[in-house]
């Protein structure tokens, strides 16, 4: 049976979910809120600053911005650690523009509130409380150390150092109070998530057991005539073949198995009943299981394993492999031509997998998109043809990404003629390919689960 334990999502998980392209969106914005407001003091106010420096500053968000564009696919999720050190760079970089333009006195200070904002919404309370600790740093620094604002007659332009000192104080308040107001609303928002997510998760775990417990109770129900009904006949035979031993024997062989018949009944009965043999197989029977559905539509799927049959590790039988593995395969089929290869290779390592078609490959313009969702776009006619009926949205990869990511997976898709691609055959060329890769300890089953034969279920007490 799936593992369906229910666990709330961590702060990890949930910083994992903000997409790169945003954070680059935000910044592009910052960058010209930024040049605008330079632009607007230096010619219409007439103000003297540092140019050059200021413009360089701001180049440097420039250039992470187009390092991040062309480095990065455009579906890249920021891990924790990603997505704090893209909102340290912002706080650090708004604050030696301050440092250029006037320190407190500029009375754009107030936007260093804007990376602690972000941070205690989507980061976790070590990321939010580091990058609070730095921009309460940042404002004292600058509250001391600053070049001045000049007009172009020479006058500085500063407000009295009571309010450079009461500027000081609301920022830091401010970093403090709105940290850990969004902190707050932020968890009591992902708590009563998880509590409803919990609570369907629950419900549909009883509701199979509920199903299961009535499919068993209807079979032990049935089962339970012919049982007693072999049970006394075998006992009658028993008693009067005293005078035959080999036959008493089988007659007390056929007693005791209609009572094995009985208590596995009973235990099937028995709610949190689990197969522990039905934890891990050999990574091909695995593969062989997820395709299973797709090999008879009329597509030919080869199965490849690059290495000695014999050696090939046992992995766990967990729901998401398998699931996600069909939704891949399921489209390599809806797409190939006449062909579908599965290479799996292993080493020491790494687990890794490769699904490959003979079909027209993935559309380059949204290569670097596949994996989100809702992927909308107008299909040609040609398309049409290949798989009618069929509108898609990009939900059936987006699940299998998600769910083999949760498993430990790294996936990446290209087109046969991709640095990616080695292609089997020339027709291959155009195939799309779809590699999966796992960290051996993250999927591997456990030397003493995967020596465990086909005993006596052992009820779960979890």
């Amino acid at each position: 049976m799936p593992d369906t334990s229910v666990r709330p999502l961590s702060g990890d998980t949930r910083a994992n979910w903000i997409r790169l392209r945003t954070m680059i969106l935000l910044r592009w914005f910052a960058i010209g809120g930024q040049l605008t407001a330079i632009t607007v003091a230096q010619r219409w106010y007439g103000l003297q600053l540092e140019l050059g420096l200021c413009y360089l500053v701001i180049g440097a968000s420039v250039i992470a911005n187009l390092v991040a564009i062309f480095v990065f696919p455009e579906n890249k999720r920021l891990s924790e650690v990603e997505n704090m050190l893209m909102v340290m760079f912002d706080l650090i970089q708004l604050s030696f523009l301050l440092f250029l333009t006037g320190g407190l006195h500029n009375p754009f200070a107030l936007l260093m509130l804007g990376p602690v904002t972000i941070s205690a919404a989507v980061l976790t309370l070590r990321s939010t409380v580091l990058l609070g600790s730095t921009a309460i740093l940042m404002v004292s620094m600058l509250s001391h150390f600053h070049l001045p604002l000049m007009t172009e007659a020479g006058m500085i332009l500063e407000i009295p150092q009571l309010f450079v000192f009461g500027n000081w104080i609301a920022l830091i308040i401010a970093i403090i109070f709105i940290s850990a107001y969004s902190v707050r609303v932020t968890s009591e928002i992902h708590s009563m998530s998880d509590a409803l997510a919990a609570t369907q998760m629950a419900l549909a775990r009883e509701q199979k057991l509920t199903d299961l417990g009535g499919v068993v109770a209807a079979a032990a129900h049935e089962l339970g005539t012919p049982l007693a009904t072999i049970k006394l006949a075998s006992g009658e035979l028993f008693e009067e073949l005293t005078d035959h031993p080999d036959l008493q024997e089988d007659a007390a062989l056929i007693r005791e198995q209609a009572d094995r018949c009985r208590d596995i009944l009973r235990d099937m009965g028995r709610a949190g009943k689990d197969d522990l043999h039905m934890h891990q197989a050999p990574l091909m029977a695995v593969v062989e299981e997820a395709a299973e559905p797709h090999l008879g539509r009329g597509k030919s799927v080869h199965f490849q394993p690059l290495g000695d049959p014999a050696a090939q590790p046992s992995i766990l039988r967990k729901p998401e492999v398998i699931h996600g593995l069909r939704n891949l395969i399921q489209n390599a089929v809806d797409f190939a031509a006449a062909d579908v290869w599965i290479e799996a290779s292993w080493t020491d390592a790494m687990i890794s997998l490769r699904i490959m078609d003979d079909g027209r490959g993935f559309p380059p313009h949204l290569l670097g998109r596949i994996g989100d969702p809702f992927m909308r776009r107008r299909r040609p006619d040609s398309e049409r043809r290949l798989r009618p009926g069929y509108e898609g949205m990009g939900l059936g990869l987006f699940i299998a990404k998600t769910l083999l990511e949760r498993s430990g997976a790294e996936l990446q898709f290209a087109n046969g003629r991709d640095p990616m691609g080695t292609a089997k055959a020339p027709k291959m060329d155009m195939g799309a390919i779809v590699e999966v890769t796992w960290a051996r300890q993250k999927i591997d089953a456990p030397r003493s689960e995967a020596a465990v034969g086909l005993g006596r279920n052992q009820p779960n007490l979890a």
